[in-house]
């Protein structure tokens, strides 16, 4: 199933929880996304063959026939759509607590709070306010969720991994200025001491290898058919990123900033010396150079990085990528 019709059904099923009275089909179209931009008899096919698909994997879709209306209206009642009490033992409930993190920033969840948001623009009342939670085994927690990472490559990599695809990016060893072309068959994108990894097989090397996300520089480019990657029985990908080539000796970044901005930032500091021309100078402790450039960036023009050269390099790079 693509992308895109995944969003499409999760948005209609939220879309016909979250109504407190049945929605008409010219309703459901104005409200969710992907429905909106096709011709009627599209829509229509679309939406049949969409209701189908949601009832022939137990979601039950209720169709109400008021007399006063022309159109039927749709809805999902709650109580048939719940889930019954669950007990999970320890370990499983570890996996869903690690796989609700990744979909933290996705963007099935950014679209779906879109289509509530649509609904009430559009006077459609809905039960529960944008963001919540549907029930079921998320329980009351938000539906938007958050994955911290500001590694560009991160989406790219995850869908690689999922779809079982050869990738291909241009890589910084550590401690090295050096970009290499690396072609690797992913197994999967695992998170340690708050950075990101991917682990798999190198093809160039002919050999398993890690690779800090937060190093691949430019775009990561899919190659060849989804399943043509086979991840290895048994491989242990925690204990591949247990032995990252990074180093976590912490340093200290000498960086201008303007004056009256980037309180938080003058909060980290170790130290932070007043300037007479509108900038200061702020002592800033760090270990990973790309994580700090992450952060620079993202303050545009109140920081300047002065020094170590490996640290205003990495922010060079990021704001050249920004402007690409």
């Amino acid at each position: 199933m693509s992308r895109r019709k995944t969003e499409r059904l999760l948005n209609l099923v939220i879309c016909l929880l979250a109504t407190r009275r049945p929605l008409s089909a010219e309703q459901i179209r104005q409200a969710v996304p992907g429905y909106d931009r096709d011709g009627d008899e599209a829509f229509q096919r679309m939406f049949e063959r969409d209701k189908n698909e949601l009832r022939e994997i137990g979601i039950p879709i209720d169709v109400v026939r008021d007399p006063w209306e022309d159109e039927p209206g749709y809805r999902i009642e709650r109580e048939s759509y719940e889930l019954p009490e669950i007990t999970l033992e320890p370990d499983e409930a570890a996996v869903l607590g690690l796989a609700a993190q990744v979909w933290q920033r996705a963007s099935l969840a950014e679209a779906a709070s879109g289509a509530l948001l649509k609904l009430r623009a559009g006077g459609v009342a809905t039960d529960r306010p944008v963001g919540a939670s549907m029930g079921g085994v998320m329980g009351g927690g938000a539906l938007e969720l958050r994955v911290d990472t500001r590694d560009p490559a991160f989406p790219a990599l995850w869908d690689a991994v999922r779809d079982r695809r050869v990738v291909r990016f241009d890589y910084r060893s550590a401690g090295s200025e050096s970009v290499r072309a690396r072609t690797v068959e992913p197994w999967g994108v695992v998170s340690r001491n708050g950075r990101w990894y991917v682990a798999g097989f190198d093809r160039d090397r002919q050999a398993p290898r890690v690779f800090r996300l937060s190093r691949v520089t430019g775009q990561v480019t899919v190659m060849g058919r989804p399943g043509a990657v086979e991840v290895p029985e048994g491989v242990d990908l925690r204990g591949m990123v247990g032995f990252p080539d990074d180093s976590t000796d912490e340093r200290v970044a000498v960086v201008r900033v303007r004056q009256g901005t980037c309180e938080g930032l003058r909060q980290l500091a170790s130290a932070v010396r007043t300037g007479d021309d509108g900038w200061d100078e702020a002592d800033l402790p760090f270990t990973d150079p790309e994580r700090l450039a992450g952060w620079m960036a993202s303050l545009g023009a109140d920081v300047e990085v002065v020094e170590p050269p490996d640290a205003r390099e990495a922010v060079i790079r990021r704001l050249k990528g920004a402007m690409a």
